[in-house]
């Protein structure tokens, strides 16, 4: 089994159907997803101005190898209406690779593990509710212990999507 821990994200549009949408297609495309964090509500990191984001992060056993998959979440992306105009600006729907076992992978386009995990309590906080015990195998420390020493301030919220809302 590969373990594979992706983070999905969003902050355009209904943001709980774009990643029900993407759940489906991630499903469809790289593999089977074994868990899923529940959906948590943070600001948007960085200075722009922007609607609040949902996240949630995936569990999937995928047959694709890791450069394999990376063009598989990119199609995903596009598919949902992803526009890359500016570095953490606004979208549609994001998906990371956080994990891929436990290999380490620095190229040009493609760094696993995620390199900004420990800096960002909004990929902590879920991973920690299905992985608290999972290894980072650049840092290694438990998920549990990062998030427990993560110096990010921003707020992270369990989202509980209100009934016949726009969102």
């Amino acid at each position: 089994m590969k373990q594979v821990y992706l983070l999905i994200g969003g902050n355009l549009g209904n943001r709980t159907e774009n990643l029900a949408q993407a759940r489906k297609l991630i499903g469809a495309r790289c593999g089977k997803i074994l868990n899923s964090s529940s959906l948590y509500e943070t600001a948007a990191w960085g200075d722009i101005p922007q609607p609040d984001f949902l996240n949630q992060v995936l569990e999937i056993d995928t047959p694709l190898a890791s450069q394999e998959l990376l063009p598989v979440i990119l199609a995903i992306e596009n598919d949902l209406g992803r526009f890359r105009n500016e570095r953490y600006g606004p979208r549609t729907i994001d998906i990371d690779i956080l994990f891929y076992n436990d290999i380490i992978v620095d190229e040009k386009h493609l760094q696993i593990p995620h390199p900004r995990i420990a800096e960002r309590r909004f990929v902590l906080t879920p991973m920690n509710e299905i992985a608290p015990d999972f290894i980072h195998p650049v840092a290694g420390k438990t998920i549990s212990w990062l998030l427990a020493n993560c110096k990010d301030e921003l707020a992270v919220y369990k989202y509980f999507p209100i009934v016949n809302n726009k969102d």
